[in-house]
């Protein structure tokens, strides 16, 4: 199977203070012992674009294995969460897994999808709303990995989180914990939360799912330099980087890297940045968990498992946790 590339025309960039704090972050790890790029800045509109081609790819099978998984256990999922709750998407992207999830989810108090791409958020609710015409959908344009705001109007209301994709494997280990510190902190005493988490299987398939033949995650990969280019000045040339992808079993995790084909100097934001031939740009990991270890990480933020379900050849799961207590640090 090959999926066509997007073509996008690129978009000219804000001058505002989340367009600072990018060029801030890449300066910082591009400058680093370790060259290194933060995997949230993937999602530009071309990113999320690519994102979305690949979870077509016959090699990908989280995306099709977590919606069978919401297909096929909606009902019993969605009787985790209180009745009356609003239902708070972390990273909500193309509200494609949620919609397995709302026929199951009748009395909602509202939907709160939560993204750092304002356009892309905006349009994804309004066709959500448009679909299901009785449910409020508040949509929140922030950084779900930093402290927000839910809509005022929501006080008082039971609340659930919901966070698929296996996006918590892209982060270490104690961040993770953090985060899902910082979940329990947004959602408050007695959540509820959905989570998708990717389990350890064997190597070739995970291999095979990050570094596909039709080449669509070495595109993923590269727009992240395209983006530097065009939003923080930067004159990175695309043919002299490469893709690579592996698992790594002792930390049970896939890692992304960019790698130079040659030694060079780049210019980012009026700073020269060397490069030797073969050093690499790590731009992502994905952890893999067992269920027991991901209930043990849960648990250490306070977290407690209270069911899984996972797909019959144990590729992927779902998990439902119950807030027992808010863990600060």
């Amino acid at each position: 199977m090959t999926v066509p590339l997007p073509h996008l025309s690129p978009a000219a960039p804000p001058a505002d203070p989340q367009s600072r704090a990018f060029a801030e972050d890449v300066l910082a790890g591009l400058r680093a012992p370790r060259k290194h790029l933060a995997a949230k800045y993937f999602y530009d509109r071309q990113g999320s674009a690519l994102f979305e081609a690949i979870t077509q790819l016959p090699e990908y099978y989280p995306t099709r294995t977590e919606f069978g998984i919401l297909e096929r256990d909606g009902a019993a999922i969605a009787a985790e969460v209180a009745p009356g709750s609003a239902l708070v998407e972390f990273g909500s992207g193309s509200t494609q897994k949620v919609r397995r999830l709302l026929p199951h989810l009748r009395d909602l108090a509202a939907y709160v999808p939560v993204d750092v791409s304002e356009e892309f958020l905006r349009s994804e609710a309004r066709d959500l709303a448009a679909d299901f015409p009785r449910l409020r959908v508040e949509p929140v344009a922030a950084d779900f990995t930093q402290p927000f705001a839910l809509p005022a109007d929501l006080a008082g209301v039971p609340r659930a989180g919901f966070f698929p994709g296996s996006t918590i494997g892209n982060f270490e280990p104690d961040v993770a914990a953090g985060l899902l510190r910082q979940f329990a902190a947004t959602l408050g005493a007695g959540a509820r939360l959905i989570v998708g988490v990717d389990l350890v299987k064997d190597k070739a398939v995970l291999d095979a799912a990050y570094d596909d033949a039709a080449g669509v995650t070495a595109a993923f990969n590269l727009n992240l330099l395209t983006r530097i280019n065009r939003e923080i000045g930067a004159d990175f040339d695309l043919d002299a980087f490469a893709h690579r992808a592996f698992f790594e079993p002792g930390r049970s995790r896939i890692e992304m890297h960019l790698v130079s084909r040659r030694a060079q100097t780049v210019t980012v934001a009026g700073v020269p940045i060397a490069f030797a031939a073969g050093e690499t740009i790590h731009t992502e990991n994905s952890y893999k968990y067992t269920a027991e270890s991901f209930r043990a990480l849960a648990r250490s933020a306070g977290w407690e498992g209270r069911a899984v379900w996972t797909d019959p050849d144990r590729l992927f799961s779902v998990h439902a946790l119950g807030l027992t207590s808010i863990r600060r640090h």
